[in-house]
């Protein structure tokens, strides 16, 4: 059962007062998320308990820690849907996207061929792609954006061609809120030959990802945006891929047998994860996992939306309010928006003297706030423990920001 007043109960941080005698109201999921009581106590047993390092010891802790540890695996895969071998675990999305990059760029990119990505893009899956373009002589092109925030596909036929080999795109826009067409742009990619690289990082927390049924080639994710630890994230690959690709990093446990003149590498997952892993991590990501399989997806995702649209019609109340991106119904759980002669940090900094948390700033997205011609938005965001009161006193103090302003 989805009851909003338990899950609360599992959120310790929301007992936490913003400021002496000023409740948190917290509002900045899709930067990071609060994190339920079961995954702090799942790495607060590992740590008081069991501690060892993983794979690599014969005795008790190391073997608890080993299991913990790819339990926690099984229990991503069986997420996203996707099999043991092609669940790699990474620091984040950011480094699942590099070592995509890296590895499969470097071997497969060479001068003609093109990249192409979407101007929506968080500048995780920007940047990675502009470093290996230079590296390799490979060209990076991108889908415009419409003016309603989603994906202009009516020149996809000329921008994604023979020679795109890679087609980078997010699942959700972090700015936007924009749920893209995840299987028809994969189809795309595939029609042409191209491998597709899915962002989920604003997807797998939010709503039901079924990797399989995406077809998707890759697709990355991130823990600390769904109730799990920060330095820990996923890369899902197809295991065709994964085999051919060669190692992003060596050290330990990446490697089947060392000598001085020559290395063979380990089988999947491992290959992909050199040295002593984030265990206590990945323990966390899997502990929210299990949290998040119980609340069930489809229920975290109809809460999200029923907030979503209750925030969408009652910010745009607000007098020179503007929320940009599509409607509720096209969005995923965040509202990015302006206030007419205010600057958005200035709002961030007034909410927050009334106990509430925004994001203000571009968001890693600079690119997309360049072609609004804004500097900046403030961004509300919405988790599992976000309810429509906490929306209903936003509403409240952005009525207060404009009157200490004189807007």
């Amino acid at each position: 059962m989805f009851d909003i007043a338990t899950i609360r109960q599992q959120f310790p941080i929301l007992t936490v007062e913003a400021h002496p005698g000023v409740p948190l109201i917290y509002l900045d999921s899709a930067a990071s998320s609060q994190k339920p009581t079961a995954v702090i106590e799942a790495m607060n047993a590992y740590y008081r308990t069991y501690n060892s390092n993983v794979h690599r010891g014969i005795h008790a802790l190391s073997e608890a820690a080993t299991d913990a540890y790819e339990s926690a695996r099984q229990q991503i895969a069986d997420f996203i849907n996707a099999d043991y071998a092609e669940t790699i675990f990474t620091r984040n999305a950011t480094e699942s996207i590099n070592l995509i990059a890296y590895s499969w760029g470097r071997q497969n990119l060479q001068p003609g061929d093109e990249i192409l990505i979407t101007a929506m893009e968080h500048h995780a899956n920007i940047v990675p792609w502009q470093i290996i373009s230079e590296m390799t002589g490979a060209t990076v092109r991108h889908i415009p954006f419409t003016a309603d925030g989603t994906l202009d596909l009516s020149n996809l036929d000329t921008l994604l061609t023979e020679r795109t080999k890679l087609f980078a795109f997010t699942a959700v826009s972090n700015v936007f809120g924009t749920i893209n067409p995840v299987r028809q742009l994969v189809d795309a990619a595939h029609a042409v030959g191209a491998i597709a690289v899915v962002d989920g990082a604003q997807a797998v927390p939010h709503s039901p990802v079924d990797v399989k049924a995406w077809d998707a080639d890759f697709m990355v994710f991130s823990s600390h945006k769904m109730g799990g630890p920060t330095g820990v994230g996923i890369l899902y690959g197809k295991c065709a891929l994964l085999e051919a690709m060669p190692p992003y990093m060596g050290g330990g446990d990446m490697i089947r047998r060392v000598s001085l003149e020559k290395s063979t590498w380990n089988e999947l997952p491992y290959k992909f994860e050199a040295g002593t892993p984030a265990i206590a991590e990945g323990i966390g990501l899997g502990a929210a996992v299990t949290y998040l399989s119980a609340l069930g997806m489809e229920n975290v995702h109809a809460h999200e939306q029923t907030i979503t649209h209750y925030a969408y019609e009652a910010m745009h109340t607000v007098p020179g309010l503007t929320i940009i991106g599509p409607g509720a119904a096209e969005r995923g759980g965040l509202c990015a928006f302006t206030l007419a002669g205010a600057h958005p940090h200035d709002i961030a900094q007034l909410l927050d003297e009334d106990g509430i948390a925004v994001r203000a700033g571009h968001h890693c997205a600079m690119p997309l706030h360049k072609i609004l011609g804004i500097s900046a938005t403030a961004r509300a965001s919405f988790y599992v423990h976000t309810t429509t009161t906490e929306i209903d006193q936003l509403v409240t103090s952005l009525h207060r920001v404009r009157k200490i302003l004189r807007l």
